[in-house]
């Protein structure tokens, strides 16, 4: 298991130095959060991939187990489940919704919005052999990366599991219009320039609900 930390100054390093096998880490200079999952990809051996951020965490510790008690047939590239939301009193109504569960969903709806949360899939790392995430988007690359994915047709095998417990404070629940600037960035370059203005009628729409929300 690869912690990267990008060079951080409060101590983390440190802490880091106490970890012992199976936990290894990289403190250095990164380009964003994006850059740092490319180099944990580079140093993986395994064959299954899986995303953590500094403020999310397994939901128990049977995730694993439960999910791998069987052989995986080699044909499943993904597997995808739930995640819950770790609520704060403050929250929006979108994070607390369903008690902060949420579904994964490997449908056309990711045309609509990123409905595959990283914290709650797993990727044969197979998939990266050719490719690796998009450094040109700062906060929905993974979205990015789904997308191709999805028009690929990848199996996927769906459980019934909360996989993640996570933060409700991570970089696309800011909800400023950077963020929909890049999905529609995003979604026009995985398609067609032709299907951009529908593309901007959606993210101007869900930006104007999001910011009715705070």
């Amino acid at each position: 298991m690869w912690v990267i930390d990008n060079a951080s100054t409060d101590g983390t390093p440190a802490y880091l130095q106490s970890l012992k096998k199976p936990f290894y880490w990289k403190s250095e200079p990164d380009k964003g959060v994006y850059d740092a999952m490319n180099k944990a990809i580079a140093l993986a051996h395994g064959e299954w991939l899986y995303f953590l951020g500094a403020d999310d965490m397994l939901f128990d510790t049977t995730v694993l187990a439960n999910i791998f008690s069987k052989p995986i047939a080699t044909d499943i590239k993904m597997i995808i489940g739930k995640i819950k939301y770790n609520i704060k009193k403050n929250d929006v109504v979108y994070t607390n919704n369903k008690n902060g569960i949420v579904s994964s969903s490997w449908s056309k709806k990711l045309w609509i919005k990123n409905s595959l949360h990283h914290q709650g899939t797993f990727y044969r790392k197979e998939l990266f052999s050719n490719r690796s995430f998009s450094l040109k988007y700062k906060v929905l690359s993974d979205h990015a990366m789904n997308l191709q994915l999805f028009k690929k047709n990848i199996k996927t095998r769906k459980v019934d599991s909360i996989i993640a417990l996570c933060g409700t404070g991570g970089l696309s629940k800011n909800y400023n219009w950077a963020l929909y600037k890049e999905e529609i960035e995003l979604k026009t370059t995985e398609s067609s320039i032709l299907l951009k203005p529908l593309f901007l009628l959606i993210g101007y729409s869900k930006y104007l609900l999001k910011k009715t929300a705070f």
